[in-house]
C-alpha cells in the first residue's frame, strides 16, 4: 500500500536538516575532505560534478547532507543523496557520480568504520534476539536516511562543534551511529559480512588477507585453498560479492592504493609502483591511465585540487 508523505512531518524534519547542512558546511570550510575531532570522521566539501569515477571505500558509512552521489556496481544503483546513506560493509571497488554546484556544494560526512567495535555490536545484537541475525552478504547497501539516524547524525556534528561535548560525548555518540547502521534496513548484510559465516564468510576473511598482503604476489589457487575452497567456487563467490574477479580487486586495490601515496607523498612513479607489487612501472602507468582515465600525475593534481589533502 502507497502512503501519501505527510506534509506536517517535513515541515518537522526540514529544520533538523538545516542545522546538519549548517555544521557540516562549518565544519567543512575547504574543498575536499576536512578531518575532525574524531579519528575515522570526515566531511566532505565539493562543487564539483563528477562522472564515472573509480572509487573504493573501506568499511562505513557515507551521509550526504546537500547534493546527490549515487554509485554503479554491476549494473546495480545505489544512491546516496539527502534521503539515502550509502552502507560499505566490505571494500568494494565501484564507479561513482555526483552533482553539486557553487550554489548548492555537496556535504556528506564518511564515517569510517571501527571494526573492533562493530564487531562487538554485532555480536551484542545477535546475542540479543531470539533467532541469529541473517542476511546476504554484500558490499554495498543502500539505505533510506530514517529519523533515528538523521538524529544521531545531527548530535554527532552538534558535538564536533563543542569541544567539550566531543571529549564528553562524542565516543558514544560514533558508538550509537554504528549500532544504528546495523540494526538498520542493511543490517542483516553487514552483521552476516562481520561475522564471517559460511561461504561469503570465508571470501570476507580472504578480502582482509588481501587488504594486508595486496602488494606482495597474489596466488588465486592459495586464496582458494585457505577459504576451503575450489578455485572455480572461490571465482564465484568472490565475484558475487566483490563484483570482480580476485585479480581485478587486487589490481583495483593496488592502483588506489597507489592514488593515494602519489597525492599524498608526492613519490616517484617508480617507487610507488613497487610498493604497492608492480615490478614494472610501465606496466604500472597503463594500468593507472586505464583504470582512472588520467596519467597518475595528473590524477594527483586532480584530487590535490577536488578532495583536498585527505584524498
Amino acid at each position: 500500500m502507497n502512503v501519501l508523505p505527510n506534509p506536517m512531518a517535513s515541515e518537522r524534519a526540514k529544520p533538523g536538516r538545516d542545522e546538519m547542512v549548517e555544521l557540516a558546511g562549518l565544519l567543512a570550510p575547504r574543498h575536499g575532505y576536512n578531518p575532525t575531532g574524531l579519528d575515522g570522521v570526515r566531511i566532505l566539501r565539493t562543487e564539483a560534478v563528477l562522472h564515472d569515477v573509480p572509487v573504493l571505500y573501506r568499511p562505513g558509512a557515507v551521509f550526504v547532507l546537500q547534493g546527490r552521489k549515487q554509485g554503479m556496481l554491476e549494473g546495480e544503483v545505489y544512491r546516496y543523496d539527502e534521503e539515502h546513506y550509502l552502507a560499505v560493509s566490505v571494500p568494494v571497488p565501484f564507479r561513482m557520480e555526483s552533482v553539486a554546484s557553487a550554489a548548492r556544494p555537496l556535504l556528506a560526512v564518511y564515517v569510517e568504520f571501527d571494526m573492533r567495535l562493530a564487531a562487538e555490536i554485532a555480536s551484542e545484537v545477535g546475542a540479543g534476539r531470539s533467532e541469529p541475525a541473517v542476511g546476504e552478504v554484500k558490499g554495498l547497501v543502500s539505505s533510506r536516511m530514517e529519523p533515528n539516524i538523521e538524529d544521531v547524525v545531527l548530535r554527532l556534528l552538534r558535538a564536533l562543534r563543542d569541544p567539550v561535548e566531543l571529549a564528553v560525548l562524542g565516543t558514544s555518540i560514533l558508538r550509537e551511529l554504528h549500532y544504528r547502521v546495523l540494526v538498520g534496513p542493511q543490517g542483516g548484510a553487514m552483521i552476516a559480512a562481520l561475522q564471517q559465516r559460511g561461504a561469503s564468510g570465508r571470501i570476507v576473511k580472504s578480502l582482509t588477507r588481501l587488504r594486508e598482503t595486496y602488494a606482495s604476489p597474489i596466488s588465486v589457487a592459495a586464496l582458494a585453498s585457505e577459504a576451503g575452497m575450489s578455485v572455480p567456487s572461490y571465482h564465484v563467490h568472490f565475484k558475487a560479492l566483490t563484483g570482480s574477479t580476485p585479480i581485478q580487486y587486487v589490481k583495483a586495490m593496488r592502483l588506489h592504493e597507489a592514488r593515494l601515496m602519489i597525492a599524498r607523498q608526492g613519490r616517484t612513479i617508480a617507487e610507488v609502483a613497487a610498493s604497492v607489487g608492480y615490478a614494472s612501472p610501465a606496466q604500472f602507468s597503463r594500468d593507472f591511465k586505464r583504470h582512472f582515465r588520467r596519467t597518475a600525475s595528473e590524477e594527483a593534481q586532480w584530487m590535490r585540487r577536488h578532495l583536498g589533502e585527505l584524498a
